[in-house]
């Protein structure tokens, strides 16, 4: 097998696997149930054109007979008024009209055996399309409802394609989320501990934190003296309940 006849079956057999994926059964019935109607309509122009031609065939058989009768009584008056080679030429166009006759009958039933074959054909053909519809809408009504139930399972169990990109989704924002938590768990951890300096105009370095730590402490200081004062706590009470809160320290033992 050559290359390309290699690439042919390939292109066969991925468009015919597209094919039955794409495919709708309802809609594949419903055409087939179309062309059915339509063999059934041109059946039935099949059945009128032939009664139709039946039909004139036994016009002009009519005509013919009444020509008959006529010359078969211009015959019989030719032959009274002694004119013998007239009621001969009569009888003459006669015999011809009467071939024509005998040939018009047989058509005229060939006509009507067709016709009886077509209106046969006619019934059997309309009984199968009935009996093709209430399949097709069977077949129908059971692919429409196992459709709806794979996809009330494929909701459920959120295995469809809409539910799977939706939980990845939702599985990616998660995972930002928990990332970005991380981060700033990590940065607040790194600048309480000063390992990372701030950054942006109020900034400072270790030394700074320092200084603004001492000056908070003697602004600690300033507000303790002033509520001493405010109490009328001499300072040396003051050094004494500190020192009376001390633990005593440990007793000394000689060796």
């Amino acid at each position: 097998m050559g290359v390309f006849s290699r690439f042919t079956n390939y292109i066969k057999t991925v468009m015919s696997s597209f094919l039955d994926r794409a495919e709708d059964p309802g809609q594949t019935l419903d055409y087939s149930y179309e062309k059915q109607l339509e063999q059934l309509q041109n059946l039935r122009r099949s059945i009128a054109d032939v009664v139709t031609n039946e039909k004139r065939l036994e016009l002009q058989q009519a005509q013919l007979t009444q020509q008959i009768d006529k010359l078969d009584g211009q015959a019989r008056q030719a032959l009274s008024l002694g004119k013998e080679d007239l009621a001969r030429q009569a009888l003459e166009r006669k015999q011809g009209l009467q071939v024509q006759i005998s040939q018009f009958g047989t058509q005229i039933e060939q006509l009507h055996a067709q016709r009886a074959k077509f209106v046969e054909m006619e019934q059997r053909l309309n009984t199968r399309i009935e009996a093709f519809r209430t399949q097709k809408e069977m077949v129908k009504a059971q692919y429409g409802a196992a459709q709806a139930q794979v996809k009330i399972q494929e909701a459920a169990t959120g295995i469809s394609e809409e539910m799977s990109d939706v939980n990845l989704a939702v599985q990616r924002a998660q995972d930002k989320v928990l990332q970005m938590q991380a981060r700033a768990n990590a940065l607040d951890e790194l600048t309480e501990s000063g390992t990372l300096a701030e950054i942006g105009p109020g900034a400072a370095d270790p030394l700074d934190r320092q200084l603004q730590q001492l000056s908070s402490q003697s602004e600690v200081d300033r507000q303790l003296a002033e509520l001493k004062a405010q109490m009328q706590l001499p300072a040396g009470q003051q050094e004494q309940q500190d020192q009376a809160q001390l633990p005593p320290p440990p007793m000394q033992t000689n060796d």
